[in-house]
């Protein structure tokens, strides 16, 4: 993960900015975990044949996963999880996580608007897997006030 610069006062920053990038390593042992931590132990998330048996070519990433590791490098760089006061994703495709191999999840976030009397910027997080985009829309509102 490449660290988040330092977060600045919204007047500093200029649309197209990137603030921060990260990439994430997902096993199926993450996905495990996650059951764990969320409660959703869906099959589809940790069994080929199920997955396979419901039209999927195999075990995917929760969609929950997938949008909270791409808000992290937003939370990072603002320095405090209170100052992201809205954040949004459509899901477009699914995360697919290889038995052997894992699955990578990269995002970039570019400050996608500023609103500098309200001291808020809307950062734009573009969130990949194997070249595709996989959250659609994601964007969190930054005060940085």
């Amino acid at each position: 993960m490449t660290p988040a610069a330092p977060i600045r006062a919204v007047t500093e920053l200029t649309v197209g900015d990137v603030v921060a990038e990260a990439s994430f390593a997902l096993t199926r042992d993450s996905l495990v975990h996650y059951a764990g931590a969320s409660g959703d132990f869906n099959p589809i998330h940790y069994r080929d044949d199920v997955a396979q048996s419901v039209g999927l070519s195999g075990v995917l990433a929760h969609g929950m996963l997938t949008m909270g590791l791409a808000v992290q490098p937003v939370v990072d760089w603002a320095g405090d999880p209170a100052r992201v006061i809205d954040y949004q994703v459509r899901f477009t495709r699914p995360v697919f996580v290889d038995a052997t191999d894992g699955a990578a999840v990269t995002v970039v976030a570019k400050v996608g608007a500023v609103d500098v009397e309200a001291g808020i910027a809307r950062i734009d997080l573009t969130v990949t897997f194997n070249g595709a985009t996989v959250l659609g829309k994601a964007q969190a509102r930054v005060n940085l006030g």
